[in-house]
């Protein structure tokens, strides 16, 4: 953000405005204008929104002062200074707002330096902005914005107003008509006083020394000196901390739900995953049980290792059977057990020798074993039925079978 607007308040609402918008990088007018009023503050909108924005306001709403404060704690300073003015204030103290400049100690001896303004118009000129919707964290006195001269004092007329600024931390806007009389003062506080005019001055009746300077666009000799300041009248509790336009909440809120819905997004889809996780942990636990049933003397095994491993197992079985072959009595053995499911297998062995299967089963009763027998026979194997014997409500029985 390069760019700064620099906005020159009035008084009273009904005060013209005077804008600038202004490149300190590349020390250049962007553009420029005034307002008839503080109504017409929303046509700087726009131009506020991508800019810093730095206010200047009349110093004739304000009074600064340099004092000498005993105390070395800045806290106390602070608390007394304000009732050492209170001869010197047109108001009551408790009705005006005091900032503080951070100067250093001058010739004079001065320690504390004060601007202090009325709370209800530094109140107004805030609502002003915020009306407009224009954020702004910086305001300046307009006089603190002219050059400081090493020689006499520098001014400049700015619409229907002068602006003078004498030293650091003194300085005069008045309207132009009351310039013959504040130049008859100037000169009787100092003879040898020369004002540096950056614009043409009203005419005088006296011999003040006026040393004009290079003719300057009033907003833009204020914008060029403004950012050397290091003074805010935004202090305390007028301090503006962050911008919150009806603009920006809404993109806020846009943005907030739009965040929601991803995120709510991302929860359901990882809780999605961590199920299938948890599914396909199950699975190839179930897997690597019934491999190490099947293969009780393997004690380590990999899921993506079983499937080759009962490939080759199968086909080295296959290899070794002739007849029908080792796989087709298991086909057979399956229909089987099929058509008699009170019967189960315990156990089950080949006996690559004898081309003999050998199973040790458990049944609901010694009629299962009848007619598993049978079914087996009706499938053309031989079979041969070992002894049998009760088991608690269930009975035990062997088979050997050959194809």
């Amino acid at each position: 953000m390069s760019e700064t607007l620099y906005i020159r308040l009035g008084s009273k609402v009904e005060n013209s405005i005077h804008w600038l918008v202004f490149s300190p990088e590349q020390q250049e007018i962007i553009a420029s204008g005034e307002l008839a009023n503080a109504n017409e503050l929303t046509e700087l909108t726009e131009k506020a929104q991508t800019r810093r924005v730095i206010t200047l306001v009349p110093s004739c709403d304000i009074a600064l002062k340099s004092l000498t404060v005993p105390g070395n704690s800045s806290r106390a300073i602070k608390l007394a200074a304000p009732y050492m003015l209170e001869d010197d204030l047109a108001q009551d103290v408790d009705e005006l707002f005091f900032a503080y400049g951070n100067l250093a100690k001058n010739d004079q001896g001065h320690n504390c330096f004060i601007a202090a303004v009325d709370k209800q118009l530094l109140q107004q000129w805030q609502t002003w902005l915020e009306q407009a919707d224009i954020f702004c964290q910086t305001m300046l006195p307009d006089v603190l914005a002219l050059p400081i001269s090493e020689q006499g004092c520098s001014a400049i007329a700015l619409g229907e107003q002068v602006l003078v600024r004498l030293a650091a931390w003194q300085g005069q806007t008045f309207d132009a008509n009351a310039w013959a009389i504040v130049s008859a003062q100037l000169q009787q506080q100092d003879d040898d006083l020369v004002i540096n005019a950056y614009s043409p001055l009203p005419a005088q009746e006296n011999n003040l020394a006026i040393n004009e300077q290079p003719a300057e666009l009033p907003m833009a000799l204020l914008a060029q000196h403004a950012n050397q300041q290091s003074f805010n009248l935004l202090q305390g509790e007028f301090q503006v901390k962050r911008n919150h336009s009806s603009a920006l909440v809404n993109w806020l809120w846009v943005a907030g739900l739009a965040i929601f819905v991803v995120l709510l997004q991302f929860g359901i889809k990882g809780s999605q995953l961590w199920q299938l996780e948890s599914q396909q942990a199950a699975v190839e636990q179930q897997i690597i049980d019934s491999y190490k049933s099947a293969f009780p003397t393997t004690k380590r095994v990999r899921v993506n290792t079983i499937k080759p491993i009962v490939r080759q197992k199968l086909n080295e079985l296959q290899a070794n059977a002739d007849g029908e072959g080792f796989l087709t009595m298991l086909a057979k053995l399956k229909s089987a057990f099929t058509k008699v499911p009170e019967l189960r297998p315990d156990t089950l062995k080949f006996d690559g020798k004898r081309k003999e299967i050998r199973i040790q089963a458990v049944g609901a009763n010694y009629q299962s074993f009848e007619r598993f027998k049978v079914e087996l026979e009706k499938a053309n194997l031989t079979v041969t039925q070992g002894s049998q014997s009760n088991q608690g409500d269930k009975v035990t029985g062997s088979f050997s079978i050959k194809g």
